[in-house]
């Protein structure tokens, strides 16, 4: 074994060059690279990078200089539009936000009454679309006290023979449950219905207008041809004891289509009662004490109450006196026909009228063109006359000096 001591390391020597023998020390390979060295400071720069120029690109575009003007000017009012649309929808943002919203109005409902197209008076709006009823009823002592008459909104009064005055009723919005005694129909009455549309309630009639009512294409409720719309009561013998209802006229006119009624109605005003009436008392002369009819002004109701036969005249179901809100005596000659038994009523052309409501009277001119034509009612001066809205009670008489009244 050698112990450590025993090797002797070889000294280091440095390497001689050998050609001259000189000393030299070991080199780093960058000495002794082949290529030639460069100082730093004499190293070359590297070369910019080209800019990019933004022409170059348009001159590919080949436009004119006016074509380039005209791109120039839309560009600035492009720019110009911006900034002022900005600006508006900037202020019109702020107004908005300033202004409270605006409240919704909601649409106002549809009203649910009107005046009445009979009467004037406020009913419900569909009462208007109801068929207008004309019914006959009977006057003779026999018949009366009557029922229904008080519900009526207008009424026609005139003599059917022997100086027996009869009345034609007509409904719209009345509605009563119990009406008559019915009787029969007479040519006249067809002239006053005829202008409502109204379909016509009668028990038979005179031959001549059972005749015009075919005719004229008159609505029929004949009872002959419709009993079951009837019914005869008990407690008053034949011919006075056949009556109605509404419920039973509407039944039997919805049967036959008679669904509605076209016509014009009489002018209506609100009342006007006036301080000093001058037509406290009214009387008409028509045949006889039975029959002609008085009425006296009522200042609280600002309607006439009516009496017959000397005692008022009465509903028979309520006992209520009847009261109309305005009473019209229309002047029309009068004869009687050849038969001795029926009249007879010059009901076209133009007469003499005389009105009464608000406890005053007007004396004016009624006027009708043909059968079918309404009534014109006119004071002294041509204009027409504007009835109260309420029951119209209006009666044939053959004299003008048959027209009476006092204050």
């Amino acid at each position: 074994m050698y112990a450590m001591d025993d090797i002797k390391m070889p000294e280091y020597r440095p390497i001689t060059n050998i050609d001259n023998e000189e000393k030299t020390d070991i080199k780093s390979p960058e000495e002794t690279s082949l290529e030639p060295k460069i100082e730093p400071e004499q190293m070359p720069l590297k070369p910019p990078k080209p800019k990019r120029k933004f022409l170059p690109y348009f001159k590919r575009v080949h436009l004119s200089r006016k074509q380039w003007i005209i791109v120039g000017f839309v560009f600035i009012l492009l720019i110009g539009g911006g900034v002022m649309a900005k600006s508006y929808l900037a202020k019109r943002f702020t107004k908005l936000a300033k202004e409270p919203p605006a409240k919704v109005v909601p649409k106002p409902p549809k009203p649910t009454t009107e005046p009445s197209r009979l009467t004037g008076v406020t009913v419900p709006v569909e009462m208007n679309s109801r068929p207008v009823t004309g019914i006959m009823i009977e006057n003779s002592p026999d018949a009366r006290p009557q029922s229904g008459l008080k519900d009526a909104g207008i009424l026609y009064e005139a003599i059917a023979e022997g100086g027996i005055t009869r009345f034609l009723a007509l409904y719209q919005e009345g509605q009563p449950d119990y009406i008559g005694p019915v009787r029969s129909a007479r040519p006249y009455y067809l002239d006053w219905l005829m202008p409502f549309e109204a379909a016509i309630a009668h028990v038979g009639g005179s031959p001549e207008a059972l005749a015009q009512i075919k005719s004229l294409g008159v609505r029929d409720l004949d009872q002959f041809a419709n009993s079951g719309a009837y019914q005869r009561i008990s407690k008053r013998y034949a011919p006075h004891n056949v009556y109605t209802s509404m419920a039973q006229m509407d039944a039997l006119q919805k049967a036959k289509g008679f669904t509605s009624s076209n016509f014009t109605p009489y002018a209506r005003k609100k009342d006007a009662p006036n301080a000093t009436p001058t037509a406290r008392t009214i009387d008409f002369a028509l045949s006889g004490f039975l029959y002609n009819p008085h009425y006296d002004y009522d200042a609280a109701t600002n309607s006439y109450k009516r009496s017959e036969g000397g005692k008022p005249h009465t509903d028979e179901k309520s006992g209520a006196q009847l009261q109309p809100k305005v009473v019209i005596a229309l002047v029309m000659a009068y004869a009687i026909q050849s038969d001795g038994k029926h009249s007879e009523y010059t009901t076209t052309g133009s007469g003499v009228m005389f009105v009464f409501q608000d406890g005053v009277v007007t004396q004016g001119t009624w006027a009708k063109a043909d059968r079918k034509a309404p009534f014109k009612f006119t004071d002294a001066n041509g204009a027409v006359l504007k009835l109260n809205a309420g029951q119209t009670w209006i009666t044939a008489v053959g004299l003008q000096t048959g027209v009476t009244y006092k204050p």
